[in-house]
C-alpha cells in the first residue's frame, strides 16, 4: 500500500512539473503547438515575401496558416487577432486602415521604399507622358481607367487625382488579373489603354508601359513603403517574430524577380526558398 502511495505521489509530481514545463517558457514564446496566421490578398506583391515569412518561421518552429482576403477583410482580421502577420501594406496609401485600427496594430519598419504606383499607359503612347497629357484626349482610352477592386484605399487616391486635373475618365474597378488581361488585349492590337500600375510588378517588362508623372499635382502617388503590419499581441507572444518581422529587406528588384518567376509558373516557395539561399548574410543576422 505505501508502494502504491509514492508511485502515485511520483506519479502526480511529474505530471504536475512537466504542466508547468509546457506552459511556461522564460521568454515568454513557447513555439510548441504556436500558430500564426498570415494574411494574403490577391496581389503578386504580396506573394514572395508572405512565402518567405512563412519559410524563415516554419524553420523557427511556428505552425504557419495562409488566410487570402480582400485588403479590408486582411486590415479587420488584424484588427481582432484572427489575423497575425499582413506582409503588403503601402504606405501613405493604406492610411485610413492604420489609423481606423491604430489601437490594435502595429506597422513595423519598410521592407521596401520607393514603389510607384500612379496611371499607366503603353510606351509607344510616347505622346501621353504626364497626366495633364490625358486632357482633351480621355477618349483615346475610352474615357477609362481601368484599376483594381474598389476596397482599396489607393483607388481613392486615383479617383482624386482623376478630379484633380478635371479628367472625363470613369474608373472601372476590377481585379488585378482582370485588369492586367484587358491590358494585354489592348498592346496586343497596338490601342491605347489606361490603368492603374504599381512597382514591383512584371507588367513594365511584360508589356513595356510607364508610369504617368504628376507635374501639377506631385502630392499624389508620390512614392510609397511597404511594411508587416501585425496584430500588437504578436510583440509579446512571439517577440523573436516581432523583431525578425521588422528586420526583414527585399530590394525592388529582387521582389520584380520573384513575381516573374511566379508568374512564369514556378513553384512560390521554391522562389522563396531561392531568395533564402542567396541571402544567408540576412538570416545570419536575425
Amino acid at each position: 500500500m505505501k508502494k502504491m502511495l509514492m508511485i502515485i505521489t511520483v506519479l502526480s509530481l511529474l505530471t504536475g512539473l512537466y504542466g508547468c514545463g509546457a506552459t511556461n517558457n522564460d521568454d515568454g514564446n513557447n513555439k510548441e503547438d504556436q500558430e500564426l496566421v498570415l494574411g494574403l490578398t490577391t496581389w503578386t506583391s504580396t506573394i514572395p515575401p508572405t512565402e518567405i515569412v512563412k519559410e524563415i518561421l516554419e524553420d523557427m518552429g511556428y505552425d504557419i496558416e495562409i488566410k487570402e482576403a480582400n485588403i479590408g477583410a486582411i486590415y479587420a482580421g488584424l484588427e481582432t487577432g484572427e489575423i497575425d502577420i499582413y506582409m503588403d501594406s503601402w504606405y501613405p496609401q493604406q492610411t485610413q486602415y492604420l489609423e481606423e485600427y491604430s489601437d490594435t496594430i502595429e506597422q513595423l519598419a519598410p521592407i521596401y521604399e520607393d514603389a510607384d504606383a500612379g496611371m499607366v499607359v503603353p510606351n509607344y503612347m510616347e505622346d501621353i507622358n504626364d497626366v495633364e497629357d490625358l486632357i482633351g484626349y480621355e477618349d483615346m482610352v475610352n474615357n477609362e481607367v481601368i484599376a483594381i477592386e474598389d476596397g482599396d484605399p489607393a483607388m481613392d487616391e486615383l479617383q482624386e487625382l482623376i478630379d484633380a486635373y478635371d479628367l472625363d475618365l470613369e474608373l472601372v474597378n476590377s481585379s488585378e488579373g482582370a485588369m492586367i488581361a484587358a491590358a494585354k488585349t489592348s498592346i496586343d492590337e497596338n490601342e491605347p489603354i489606361l490603368l492603374y500600375g504599381w512597382r514591383p510588378h512584371t507588367m513594365f517588362n511584360d508589356m513595356g508601359l510607364k508610369i504617368l508623372t504628376n507635374e501639377e499635382h506631385p502630392d499624389y502617388f508620390n512614392g510609397s513603403s511597404v511594411h508587416p503590419i501585425v496584430n500588437e499581441d504578436v510583440k509579446k507572444k512571439a517577440p523573436d517574430v516581432h523583431k525578425l518581422l521588422g528586420d526583414l529587406t527585399i530590394s525592388i528588384d529582387d521582389m520584380e524577380d520573384m513575381i516573374i518567376k511566379i508568374d512564369n509558373g514556378e513553384d512560390s516557395e521554391e522562389v522563396a526558398k531561392e531568395w533564402l539561399d542567396i541571402n544567408p548574410d540576412w538570416l545570419n543576422n536575425n
